[in-house]
């Protein structure tokens, strides 16, 4: 069960930020013992990895925060951010971690299951961070473009590191999205029964 969370974390996390999780697992593997990488997944933490998975992140924090330009890196993480989810999952779901000191067969037997799952479960991530965007920027006339990406990073990391250390806790986080994407789907139908509502109203006079 733990490996399972911490694969769901982790490629949660990639949803929001493709670098993030994959860069987490490889400082805390290379640096710290609450992590040891599967044999096929070592290469996240060698040093020249972890170097351009840092220099894409700068990038990628840069491109996210400013209107329009992270319109169109949305489009392009379309397809980077499911795959490092898929890479994230495979790679925690068959990790020892502080919490799952034995990781068993529950992948073994269908390798590309993990892979698969972390995929589906970025893009959905992803999909609705990618919605969601253009609307805060509309709100706010792009000022409110930087505070979002900023409060994305900040909850990619944290996952990351839930997703690890404790990933039991991960449960809440992804009830809380759920609940946060079920609040800002009422609330955007709401401000288009408004507009409707003003628009007849000003045809009525």
């Amino acid at each position: 069960m733990f490996e399972v969370l911490t694969g769901t974390g982790l490629a949660a996390s990639a949803g929001l930020n493709a670098y993030i999780p994959l860069l987490t697992m490889g400082l805390l593997a290379r640096y710290t013992s609450l992590i040891d990488l599967p044999s096929g997944w070592q290469w996240l933490s060698n040093g020249w990895v972890l170097a351009i998975l840092a220099a894409l992140l700068a990038v990628e924090v840069v491109a996210d925060k400013v209107p329009v330009v992270d319109h169109v890196n949305d489009v392009v993480q379309t397809v980077v951010r499911p795959t490092a989810g898929g890479l994230a999952f495979g790679a925690g779901s068959g990790s020892e971690t502080v919490t799952v000191s034995d990781p068993g067969g529950f992948f073994s037997s269908h390798q590309w299951v993990p892979v698969a799952a972390g995929v589906a479960i970025a893009l959905g991530v992803h999909l609705f961070k990618a919605a969601a965007r253009p609307v805060v920027n509309a709100t706010t006339a792009g000022f409110g473009a930087p505070v979002a990406s900023t409060a994305e990073d900040a909850t990619s990391v944290l996952m990351s590191l839930v997703a690890i250390i404790l990933p039991v806790l991960v449960l809440a986080f992804l009830l809380g999205m759920v609940a946060f994407v079920v609040w800002f789907l009422r609330r955007r139908r709401e401000r288009r029964r408004d507009r409707e509502a003003a628009r007849a109203a000003g045809y009525r006079v």
